[in-house]
């Protein structure tokens, strides 16, 4: 098969593609002929050699940890049922996204939902889920005036589907008029370009009375947004990759301020399996047609080319690559 293949930790050059063995699924394993794999920034981070929040990858490696396709072969003692099934399925730690076979276990999979392709439904199983899990810790409602920075990447998106459907006001900040008009077209109240120095003045203009921050970019963008909210107001954390997702820190304002990534959001879930729960919910939404996540796509040859957009903030919605 054909796999994006990292030899040694560095920049996105060193993402190669290479002829490699098919991999074999084992004991309750199946595997999937990828039809999309997902891209994250934590793995360009992975990629640059930075530590994640997982084990380090042995190299050689396959990146990639959201896959999604068609069961072509199982494992033994796997339900056969399974063969021939559109799915999907978040890989763990266990890398092997970038390629065009990957094994899992079947009790990852989901089944597609009729109506999402395969690269929607890569950003439900990643994207959506942390969306999810972020809306969780304040959930929008019409009284609410939201501001989401970043609101033309992946969770930005389905942030300002989410906060309109429940009937609140939503501000979303973007970089560049093309980006601002996404965010528009996408149902946002208000888009505002975060590199005009006057955005701040044109949020208070339209609705200064701001009740929640969805913040994944921190730096000064979310320390502005954060101090328009009003008394009583939320600021919900789930990213800074303003200060580099390894350099820096989230801004906190005391009283204020909530991180929600990692054991919190979990236990916030519930369940005996958290993250499936969350997983199954995002799937959800998106079947019912309540969110529709925005895919920015690049063939598996380019996984390079999409590092480098990603980490330029180069791109809208979800990264999936194709083989």
């Amino acid at each position: 098969m054909r796999a994006i293949r990292l030899h040694a930790f560095g920049p996105a050059e060193n993402l190669t593609l290479e002829e490699v063995e098919d991999p074999v699924p084992g004991p309750g394993q199946v595997r999937v002929a990828v039809a999309a794999a997902g891209v994250h920034l934590l793995d360009t981070a992975i990629r640059a050699g930075h530590q994640g929040p997982g084990p380090a990858p042995t190299l050689p490696t396959v990146p990639g940890r959201e896959v999604a396709g068609v069961v072509e072969s199982l494992g033994e003692g796997t339900d056969e049922t399974w063969l021939g099934k559109r799915v999907v399925a978040h890989l763990g730690f266990v890398p092997g996204g970038y390629a065009e076979l990957a094994v899992t276990d079947a009790d990852r999979l989901h089944e597609i939902p009729a109506n999402l392709d395969f690269a929607q439904a890569v950003a439900m199983i990643g994207t959506g889920r942390t969306t999810m899990g972020i809306v969780q810790f304040a959930e929008p409602g019409p009284d609410d005036v939201v501001v989401i920075p970043a609101a033309a990447g992946g969770i930005g998106t389905l942030l300002v589907q989410y906060a309109r459907n429940a009937g609140a006001t939503v501000v979303g900040l973007a970089g560049g008029p093309e980006k601002t008009s996404r965010v528009a077209a996408n149902g946002a109240d208000l888009a505002v370009d975060y590199k005009d120095p006057a955005w701040p003045e044109k949020v208070q203009a339209y609705d200064g009375k701001v009740t929640v921050v969805y913040d994944g970019v921190g730096g000064d963008t979310a320390r502005t947004a954060v101090g328009m909210l009003a008394p009583g107001g939320r600021h919900i954390v789930f990213g800074w990759s303003a200060e580099g997702i390894q350099g820096g820190e989230p801004l906190v304002v005391e009283g204020v301020t909530e991180q929600v990534l990692g054991p919190v959001m979990l236990e916030k879930a519930g369940g005996p399996n958290p993250l499936r729960t969350l997983e199954l919910r995002a799937l959800t939404e998106a079947a019912e047609g309540r969110l529709v996540p925005a895919v920015h796509r690049f063939p598996l040859a380019e996984a390079a080319a999409a590092h480098r957009a990603l980490e330029a903030r180069g791109t809208t919605g979800k990264v999936v690559l194709e083989p």
